[in-house]
């Protein structure tokens, strides 16, 4: 049976563009990959969104039914039980916050029995977690909502278009402190692909493209 990572963390965190680079280098890789989106509460930045392409890259999406339909409150389809007896690696976008995290808790006894990680994303140019301590709280009631704990952090600090190897490296300290109070290791930080020569050799960076964006950034994005 294939690993099972559920990426959660606080709106806004770049959650959703992590969970999607993940899923496309697994199956790059060679993986067979299910990417789930368990977003029922913002249909604005959900991996759904972006199915088309991660079906071309080959990793099977499972989306809430009426996603991106006039259909005001999205369902989770019976396909989304299938992740646990799955052969694939799976991949859980979940909701933002602990609002977001309240589907998870629906899971929660079949997700600790297969097993697996919990990737807190952060970000330290986000309001409301740009504090450790912040970021901290908002990990916890997450926890607290889900029943499950945070197995890693992972650094996504960005300016969107305006992220540089500056902002990246100023953001180290932050999330090592993240970490800290967390108790849980710092996984790895995010880049830009295009910045990675820039940074430490030192650290660890994990490269990414972006294909979550608003509207005003689909055209000519600087990232």
């Amino acid at each position: 049976m294939g690993e099972l990572t559920i990426i959660c963390g606080h709106y806004g965190t770049g959650k959703t563009n992590f969970a999607i680079n993940r899923a496309i280098d697994a199956a790059i890789n060679g993986k067979k990959v299910t990417l789930t989106d368990m977003d029922v509460v913002n249909p604005y930045f959900t991996s759904s969104e972006y199915a088309d392409i991660l079906r071309e890259k080959g990793v099977r999406v499972i989306s809430p039914t009426f996603a991106f339909t006039n259909i005001d409150i999205p369902a989770l389809p019976a396909s989304m039980y299938s992740i646990f007896d799955s052969e694939d690696d799976v991949i859980i976008d979940a909701g933002g916050d602990d609002v977001g995290a309240t589907v998870l808790g629906r899971f929660s006894g079949e997700i600790r029995e297969r097993g697996y990680e919990m990737l807190y994303v952060t970000n330290m140019y986000r309001p409301m977690i740009s504090d450790p301590e912040d970021s901290v709280r908002v990990l916890r009631s997450i926890e607290d909502v889900c029943g499950l704990k945070a197995t890693a952090v992972v650094n996504n600090s960005h300016i969107k278009e305006f992220t540089d190897a500056p902002a990246i490296t100023g953001s180290l300290r932050y999330a090592k402190e993240v970490s800290r109070l967390a108790g849980i290791p710092l996984l790895c930080s995010t880049a830009p692909r295009r910045l990675i020569g820039e940074l430490p050799e030192d650290e660890c960076f994990y490269p990414v493209d972006v294909y979550v964006q608003t509207v005003w950034e689909k055209e000519g994005s600087k990232w």
